[in-house]
């Protein structure tokens, strides 16, 4: 018979059993394959708060409550676009940096570095700034609407690690005279202004005309920072003529280092920026301040600091005693214009 013969081929029955198995299968239960433990979503912080503003809130208690900081009062301000809160009006409140090097379609953010040496009750020269005149300049900043601001701050939105107001300024003295204390010391705490001193340790005498160290732990608990600007303010970057190399080195390293040693001994702080001496440096005179421990440094050249500029070479602009006060706001720009296409 045909159906015998079929059967006898066994190419076929191991098809007829192959395909038994098969439908077996899937007539029977369904085994699943074990899932894979999901992990634990992770929800992102948000970046941005809505508030809408009740009576009696200011920037600086909508800083105090969400952002428990009420000195930022300016990122919410800036973010916003306006100074005037009124009640019900919806206010974003920005968590975080949203803009830390400054950067905009139009240009991006500088910080001046303003520079004074000695001041002066009423006798104006060159490196002497008047009392009148640095209370007026002052009273500009404020006005004006600038925000005085710490080297440290200044360090933290050079190296991209933080967002600063947009109209930032950094004040710095050089030197050490006893005016600094006298005059320049008092109008500050007034404004509430942070400072930096650069001290060239060997002029910290104590005498009529110059800083003891008791008046400097005064001004350094009161505000102003401390910094370096050597030993004996010798210019860092030129060598002597009857100066051979190896004595050169060896006084420039030590410029660096006495001053950092006695700066840290009399007020326990490390010193961490320098003020050159002229605003000249060279090669050498960097690798010194890294060994050394310093990470920025300052020269005399006028302008802004973005913060893409080099550490070991950021701008000042010196203050000067005949500077009228459109002269003297010159120096304030804080936006370097370049549209990016």
């Amino acid at each position: 018979m045909k159906t015998d013969r079929f059967l006898r081929n066994p190419a076929i029955v191991l098809i007829l059993i192959s395909w038994g198995i098969y439908l077996a299968g899937c007539a029977g239960p369904q085994v699943k394959a074990p899932e894979e433990k999901k992990q634990a979503e992770v929800i992102p912080a948000p970046s941005f708060l809505q508030v809408v503003v009740k009576p009696g809130d200011t920037y600086i208690s909508l800083a105090a409550a969400h952002l428990n900081d009420p000195s930022m009062d300016w990122l919410i301000a800036e973010f916003n676009g306006t100074t005037i809160l009124t009640p019900g009006q919806e206010v974003i409140v920005p968590l975080k940096s949203y803009n830390k090097g400054g950067l905009n379609l139009t240009g991006y953010q500088t910080v001046p570095v303003l520079s004074y040496h000695n001041f002066s009750e009423s006798k104006a020269s060159k490196m002497n700034i008047t009392a009148a005149n640095f209370e007026a300049q002052m009273k500009l900043i404020r006005e004006k609407g600038y925000h005085v601001i710490t080297m440290d701050r200044l360090f933290e939105f050079l190296q991209f690690k933080t967002q600063i107001p947009n109209k930032s300024v950094v004040i710095t003295i050089d030197d050490g005279w006893r005016t600094a204390y006298e005059i320049a010391f008092p109008i500050l705490k007034k404004y509430g202004y942070p400072a930096t001193l650069f001290l060239y340790t060997d002029l910290i005498t104590g005498g009529k005309k110059t800083l003891s160290w008791d008046l400097i732990r005064e001004m350094s608990q009161n505000g102003i920072d401390m910094q370096g600007h050597t030993k004996t303010h010798r210019n860092l970057s030129l060598q002597g003529e009857k100066e051979a190399f190896k004595e050169y080195y060896e006084s420039i390293a030590n410029e660096i280092a006495e001053s950092t040693r006695v700066i840290k001994e009399q007020l326990n702080k490390e010193v961490k920026y320098l003020a050159y001496p002229y605003g000249d440096s060279n090669r050498l005179v960097v690798a010194l301040l890294r060994k050394n421990g310093y990470i920025g440094a300052f020269t005399v050249q006028r302008g802004g600091n973005p913060f893409f500029i080099a550490d070991f070479a950021i701008k000042r602009s010196m203050i000067y005693g005949d500077m009228d006060l459109n002269r003297f706001e010159k120096n304030l720009v804080t936006f370097s214009k370049e549209e990016f296409k």
